[in-house]
Order: C-alpha cells, then sequence, then structure tokens
C-alpha cells in the first residue's frame, strides 16, 4: 500500500508541474500538437516463479496531445497475455488482459533546457485507469487437477481492476512528423489481478519500443522585426583646417653608471639578517634599473665568538640566504650574484659585534635620454 500511496502522489504531482521553453521553428515557436503511437514489447507480472518463463508477449495503442512543449497527456491502452505459475507444481498459466490509462507526459527535457532542438528527450510518465482481465480457464485446470492447491479463484468469468502506473520513456526529436520510442512501465494493480491472492498488490513490469506521428503542430508567429529605414543625409563639406607640423626634438642617449654598497648586520649565530627588507629592495631595483649590474655577497663572523671552523660555516650560510632571499622573495636574477665567504678571516669593522655581517657591493649601468 505504501507503494500504491507513493505512486499516486508522484502521479499528483505532476500534474501541477508548469512548462518552460519551447521549441524554436522557422514559422516561430511550437506551442501544441497531437500524437498517436503504436507499441510493441514483452511484459512480465512477478509471482512466486521463475521470471523467464513469466515474459510474454504486450502491445499498446494510444493517442495524445501535448499543451506545450513539456506537458503533454494520452490515453494509452495495452493488452495480450500474462502469465503467473505455482513453484511447487512446475505449473503455469496464462489469462487474458487489457488496461486502459489515462498518462500525465512530462518532458524534463523540454522543461529545463533552453535549447530550442534535442535529438532524445526524457519524459517522465504517471498515470491511473482501469484493468480487465478474463479466461483464466488454464488456471481453473490446475486447481481440478491439483486440490491441494490452496488457492482461492479471485475471479470466475472476468474481473476489472484498478492501474497505477509511472514510467520513462526516450524519444526522439518531438518536432519531427515521425518519432521512435523506448518506453518502460511499472504497472500496480489490485491483489486479483493473477488470481492468486497474497495480500500485496500485483506488479506489471512492461519494455515496449513504438512507432508515434505528430499532427498537427501549432505555432505561435513571431512578431514581426521592423527594419529600420535609413535616410540619406548629405552634409556639407567640412573646412579643411591645416595644422603647423609639429617639430619634436629628438632626445640624446647617454649611459649612466652605478656602483652599490650595502652592509646588513646579524645577531650572534643568526643567518637571517634582523631588518634588511628596506636593503633588499634596494637591491633588487638596483639590478633592474641596470640590466648588465653585477653583485657580490660576502658574509662575515666576529672573531670574538666561535671557532674558525663554525663562523667559516656561519659566513658561507649568510651569504647564501641572503642571496636564495633575493632571488625567491625580490625576483632578483640569481645569475648575476656571486657569493663569498671570509669566515673570522676578515674583520671589515672594528667593533666585534658588527662583523656579525653581509657586505654587498656591485656596479652597473643604464641609459638615460636628454
Amino acid at each position: 500500500m505504501r507503494i500504491k500511496r507513493l505512486l499516486t502522489t508522484a502521479a499528483l504531482t505532476m500534474l501541477f508541474v508548469g512548462a518552460v521553453s519551447a521549441q524554436d521553428d522557422e514559422r516561430g515557436k511550437l506551442k501544441s500538437w497531437t500524437f498517436i503511437e503504436v507499441q510493441g514489447g514483452a511484459q512480465l507480472t512477478t509471482t512466486q516463479y521463475r521470471k523467464d518463463k513469466l515474459v510474454t508477449p504486450t502491445g499498446a495503442f494510444s493517442i495524445g496531445h501535448y499543451f506545450t512543449p513539456a506537458i503533454g497527456v494520452r490515453l494509452h491502452a495495452n493488452g495480450g497475455k500474462a502469465k503467473a505459475g505455482f513453484e511447487n507444481y512446475r505449473r503455469t498459466y496464462a489469462w487474458k488482459y487489457v488496461t486502459t490509462d489515462l498518462d500525465l507526459m512530462v518532458n524534463m527535457t523540454n522543461l529545463f533546457s533552453q535549447k530550442p532542438n534535442h535529438f532524445l528527450n526524457v519524459i517522465a510518465i504517471g498515470g491511473f485507469g482501469l484493468t480487465r482481465a478474463w479466461d483464466n480457464d488454464e488456471l481453473k485446470g490446475i486447481l481440478a487437477e491439483y486440490p491441494s492447491i490452496q488457492a482461492p479463484l479471485a475471479w470466475n468469468k472476468n474481473r476489472l481492476v484498478h492501474n497505477l502506473r509511472a514510467g520513462l520513456r526516450l524519444e526522439t526529436d518531438v518536432t519531427k512528423p515521425i518519432g521512435i520510442s523506448l518506453e518502460v512501465n511499472a504497472n500496480s494493480l489490485d491483489d486479483r489481478f493473477n488470481s492468486k491472492c497474497n495480500n500485496a498488490d500485483d506488479w506489471q513490469w512492461t519494455a515496449m519500443l513504438g512507432v508515434s506521428v505528430r499532427l498537427g503542430k501549432k505555432y505561435t508567429k513571431p512578431a514581426p522585426v521592423a527594419i529600420p529605414v535609413m535616410e540619406e543625409v548629405v552634409e556639407a563639406p567640412a573646412a579643411v583646417v591645416t595644422e603647423a607640423p609639429v617639430v619634436v626634438e629628438e632626445k640624446k642617449p647617454f649611459l649612466v653608471k652605478e656602483n652599490l654598497h650595502e652592509e646588513v648586520f646579524y645577531d650572534i649565530r643568526e643567518s637571517d639578517p634582523t631588518a634588511s627588507n628596506t636593503k633588499m629592495n634596494k637591491i633588487a631595483d638596483f639590478m633592474k634599473r641596470n640590466p648588465d649590474a653585477q653583485i657580490s655577497v660576502t658574509g662575515y663572523a666576529d672573531k670574538g665568538t666561535g671557532t674558525p671552523k663554525l663562523n667559516m660555516q656561519y659566513s658561507q650560510k649568510r651569504a647564501q640566504n641572503f642571496k636564495n632571499e633575493l632571488v625567491e622573495k625580490y625576483e632578483a636574477d640569481g645569475t648575476r650574484i656571486t657569493t663569498d665567504a671570509k669566515g673570522d678571516t676578515v674583520q671589515p669593522f672594528s667593533e666585534n659585534d658588527k662583523n656579525r655581517c653581509v657586505i654587498v657591493d656591485g656596479t652597473g649601468s643604464h641609459t638615460e635620454y636628454k
């Protein structure tokens, strides 16, 4: 019963779905059309028996109308023979049926797409109707042959039961006169449909290929496009004004040479400068301004602390780290930077602590005009 309520809710919900974009045509926008369709395929009514033994042919005929490119309805009739069986006795029986449904059809492709044409459309189906079943003589014969079967005969001559449907179909472009479709449906029928009562709805599954013909397609007429009339305007010839030639004074190039000298001091045992941002910017600008500039970075260590070996390592790290920061952070050209390390062998300053430093020297030139 829960599945039946879900199918009913889905069908009613789709009735209130609005349509959006229509498909373009050279005469305007597609508005509505009527179609007829013939389908053929197979059906399976589920029961406690091997499913491959219960598949039977089925056929259908329908006539419908699309009110918009996304929303339509159809009157659909399909029928044939259905089969069920008793697993314990390895016996099947068949009966005839015909189902007539009123289906809502929602073209999901047109509903959500703004494109005017689609090669393939996805269409959701929901509907309800009545199914008539008759001619269950084969079941009567099985019950007569095996009296031990406890299966009350749900109907003697014919039976009219409800049908709830939900399905999905793939269909070629609906603006064409002829279309091909593949449709799969799930049908929920009364428990009495297959003459075996088990207090649950009977389920019938159908899969069919179809050929449809679209008739009477209606289009909205496109609004006429106004073509502006261009009036020829005759203007009087403009007066010719002769301007005196502008004399541009040619500037002469001259070469400007620059020298660079910067000193950066460190705390004890540290390899990064304590306050070098301003000087780093100055050095990087110097190299960018002078494309031929070559600079040297020399690291030093104070003699008052450490050992000669450690001081050499400190001075090497100071010089190399200084170059790395210039290249990585300030985008200086590393190919024009050389490094050197003096350790504590050279003390450029008389004050001991000032010898924990990096000294940068460079020369370069650039062209200016005057």
